[in-house]
């Protein structure tokens, strides 16, 4: 049986939820435990899973699935040398298409922001 330790505490909470519910469900408890002892913990399903758990008597496992493992080797990225003359005349067409594409902007002009703002003030709306 795998130690409480070996579990994430995900996995401790699931077992934990899980094993309280059937518990809870009148099922048998696996562990005797002292009918003083319940009543100490109030009859808590949660704290009876709870050392059940810390026993490693409970038949509950984790099944953690990994990832198939393949058998291919990597391949290499190629790598492709451009001399810098045909990066230059790449850069040039690049620069060229954003320009064309590119939408030109004007600057703002502080004495039109004003003109905009004392309309709003004014309820004047375009």
């Amino acid at each position: 049986m795998p130690k409480p330790q070996d579990f994430t505490q995900y996995e401790s909470a699931r077992i934990l939820g899980a094993r309280a519910l059937q518990i809870a469900m009148n099922a048998p408890l696996l562990i005797k435990i002292k009918e003083e002892d319940l009543e100490k913990i109030k009859y808590d399903a949660i704290k009876i899973a709870e050392i059940e758990l810390n026993s490693g008597i409970l038949p509950i496992s984790i099944s953690k699935p990994f990832p198939e493992r393949k058998e291919e080797k990597l391949k290499r990225a190629k790598e492709i040398k451009v001399d810098e003359k045909k990066k230059e005349e790449i850069e040039i067409k690049e620069e060229k298409e954003i320009a064309e594409e590119g939408e030109i902007m004007a600057l703002a002009n502080p004495d039109d922001e004003q003109e905009e703002s004392e309309d709003d003030e004014n309820g004047d709306e375009d």
